[in-house]
């Protein structure tokens, strides 16, 4: 009987427990969720499904910004902050990211053919089935990038120069 009631103690002591740890982890991520968040809500900007053929961003600060499904040909994001923002399932030909942060941002199936990626910042950007044909990356960060293996392979036979704000060659954030 004695063992029986220690164990239940050790039962509702173990239940009481994991219900502090389940509450901690919520409340861990509803703050780490909620800035950007809120940051998103904050600057009220949406353009998924838009069509954005021409639009001039150039300078903007579009970090966490929806450009799911979106039209962009020659749009200008000279200089932009694009910081985890969505591009996925969007064109974007001819589209000028010179300058651009683009750190962070999902591109997954994103039509950057011709686009300029110059001196552009594109760590950590998850480009699977993205299409790069005749993309310039002079200067452009690819450190810690996912991109399919052909498009890497094409970047490569053009690819020159150092990130100015990274230090990172273009060639060895590429894999070349």
């Amino acid at each position: 009987m004695a063992d029986q009631r220690s164990q239940d103690g050790w039962q509702l002591q173990r239940r009481r427990w994991l219900a502090a740890l389940l509450i901690g982890l919520v409340c861990m991520a509803a703050v780490l969720v909620a800035p950007a968040a809120v940051r998103a809500e904050f600057s009220g900007v949406d353009y998924t499904l838009t069509n954005q053929n021409g639009a001039d961003f150039h300078g903007q600060d579009l970090a966490n910004t929806s450009f799911a499904g979106a039209s962009g040909r020659q749009a200008n994001f000279a200089g932009a902050q694009l910081h985890g923002a969505i591009l996925t399932q969007a064109a974007f030909p001819e589209a000028s990211f010179e300058g651009a942060d683009l750190s962070g941002v999902l591109m997954d199936k994103v039509d950057f053919s011709g686009a300029d990626f110059t001196a552009a910042n594109l760590s950590g950007a998850i480009a699977s089935g993205s299409s790069f044909a005749g993309a310039t990356v002079t200067n452009a960060d690819f450190s810690d990038a996912l991109i399919d293996r052909n498009d890497q392979r094409a970047l490569c036979r053009d690819a020159e120069g150092t990130h100015p704000i990274t230090g990172v060659d273009t060639r060895a954030s590429l894999g070349c």
